[in-house]
């Protein structure tokens, strides 16, 4: 078997530039935990992005998976349809919020649910603007780029972007924009660069993911949901990477209790199978054309059979509950350690979803995206993955699977108090220096 060595120059000589990579090549994996080719084992705080809200190979969805396997692989459901497609269908309206008739369709990706979302809803409102948010993340392809409100690493020299797309101010607390200051950005933008009745859709996460896992306050959502009513808007809640038990509920808008129009889903959904969803009212699901909407792999039947098991083990395991158990002791954890540290400036989440933000001083909450680095690559050289995001790439997010063994969840965050303060004490000093 190749090194990590040897594959970190294999992939630099195959491999575009632009696919960034820890270089950390994985021989095999289990629940939390995961083993590279150099036999080296890592505590898993990343979850592959949160698709593995039920870690890493659950026996029972890799059951499904291998017993589907053995009926068919694929037809594409618009030539031969399955009823495993129409059942998780079925299922996902039912969970979904909302006392209304739904549907879902069903494609591959996070970014392929958000463009499909934006299309219904221009169908549907005969409208073309769309308001995103400054901070959100919604993915890599032409439109979602558009809609993205974060630059690097994602729209620098990709330009230009669809035409219609506005953003208006997330509401960020410890950084001064309030929920009054956020709908005041709104108005703004209703009298100064787009009238409401020309927006077709508001699409929002309500816990920014890229940006920085900053919550949406339930006001701000619910103020949102009037809004939208008010001028006929569609309301789209982006819970690709929020939904799917990550933060504690199925769908994290469920906390504000607001009944968004359509929920894109993907990451968790399939377990580790590539698999995403538009699921939504009825009467605007079904506004376009048949035809109008799909995908040659659009609901794969291995994926789907994966879903099916997700939301069964989602159910059976109380990953709701469990979600918010292994968030509360992420965050009791970070609290303590800032109370030690003045670099970390804020720790917040909602459920699983937690991160803290590092700055170079309390004061000004200046960033520090080089101390945000060092911590990543000292917790990886003590056995953790750890992701970053925000904006200003100073905030550490943490997604561990809810599935997590309470030991090993511990072992993780002891290792992630020494990354911290190995790191902070060897940036302390070279500033110093």
């Amino acid at each position: 078997m190749s090194t990590s060595t040897d594959l970190k120059a294999r992939k630099a000589a195959a491999v575009p530039n632009g696919v960034g990579t820890k270089g950390i090549y994985v021989a095999k994996a289990e629940n939390s935990e995961l083993w590279d080719v150099d036999g080296r084992r890592y505590v898993d705080f990343a979850a592959g992005i949160a698709v593995l809200n039920t870690g890493h190979r659950h026996p029972k969805i890799m059951a499904a998976v291998a017993e589907q396997a053995l009926a068919f692989t694929h037809t594409c459901f618009h030539v031969v349809s399955y009823e495993s497609y129409v059942r998780l269908a079925e299922r996902l309206n039912a969970l979904a919020p909302g006392d209304f008739a739904k549907k879902t369709l069903f494609l591959n990706s996070g970014a392929e649910a958000v463009e499909n979302a934006i299309k219904i809803a221009r169908y549907h409102t005969k409208r073309s603007a769309v308001v995103a948010f400054s901070g959100g993340f919604h993915g890599r392809t032409h439109m979602t780029m558009g809609l993205t409100g974060k630059v690097m690493p994602y729209k620098r020299g990709f330009g230009p972007f669809p035409a219609e797309v506005y953003h208006a101010e997330f509401p960020q607390p410890y950084h001064g924009v309030t929920t009054e200051q956020a709908l005041a950005d709104i108005d703004r933008l209703f009298h100064a660069d787009v009238d409401p009745k020309s927006v077709a859709a508001v699409i929002i996460e309500p816990v920014q993911g890229e940006g920085g896992f900053n919550v949406a306050p339930f006001e701000f959502l619910r103020a949102l949901r009037r809004l939208c009513d008010e001028h006929g808007i569609v309301l789209i809640a982006d819970e690709v990477q929020t939904g799917i038990a990550r933060t504690g509920k199925m769908f994290s808008i469920d906390h504000a209790g607001v009944v968004p129009d359509l929920i894109t889903l993907a990451k968790g959904l399939g377990g580790g199978f590539p698999l995403s969803a538009v699921t939504g009212r009825a009467t605007i699901m079904d506004a376009a054309h048949p035809g109008g909407l799909g995908g040659t792999y659009g609901g794969n039947p291995i994926s789907i059979a994966a879903a099916h098991a997700v939301l069964d083990v989602i159910e059976s395991e109380d990953l709701c509950g469990r979600a918010g158990r292994v968030g509360q002791r992420m965050r009791s954890h970070l609290e303590a350690l800032a109370k030690q540290l003045p670099c970390i400036g804020d720790v917040r989440g909602l459920g699983a979803m937690v991160a803290f933000e590092l700055v170079k001083d309390a004061k000004t909450k200046e960033p520090d995206a080089d101390l945000t680095a060092s911590i990543l690559a000292h917790a990886e050289q003590r056995g953790l993955i750890l992701l970053s995001c925000g904006t200003s790439a100073n905030v550490v997010r943490l997604l561990a699977p809810l599935t997590i063994p309470d030991a090993v969840l511990e072992e993780g965050l002891t290792i992630l108090s020494a990354a911290v303060r190995d790191a902070y004490g060897r940036e302390s000093t070279r500033a110093v220096a």
